[in-house]
């Protein structure tokens, strides 16, 4: 069985995708004039979709950068807590021999 890459399954899709459009409209019931108004409203929904949808995604993604920079910097502040702790703990031995 040959074996199709991804671009090429992608390129078959769009072509029938385009393929059906085309005869979608040819058989469409409205005139052309109002096909093309209902294509343009169609089209300014998904815009306004997309752009929504990429607000909510850029907050998201906001967020979890936020999280993460707390996150290392409490990492940080322990680590700091740590290594004081180690030196404190090789002084009182140092100085116990």
């Amino acid at each position: 069985m040959a074996k199709c890459s991804v671009t090429t399954k992608v390129g078959y899709f769009l072509a029938g995708a385009s393929m059906g459009a085309v005869v979608v409209l040819l058989f469409a019931p409205k005139t052309g004039e109002q096909t093309r108004k209902l294509i343009a409203k169609k089209a300014e929904e998904g815009k306004d979709y997309v752009v929504s949808r990429g607000k909510e995604f850029r907050g998201q993604a906001e967020e979890i950068v936020e999280k993460g920079k707390q996150l290392v910097s409490k990492q940080k502040e322990r680590l700091a807590e740590v290594l004081e702790t180690g030196k404190e703990a090789a002084r009182s031995t140092l100085s116990k021999v």
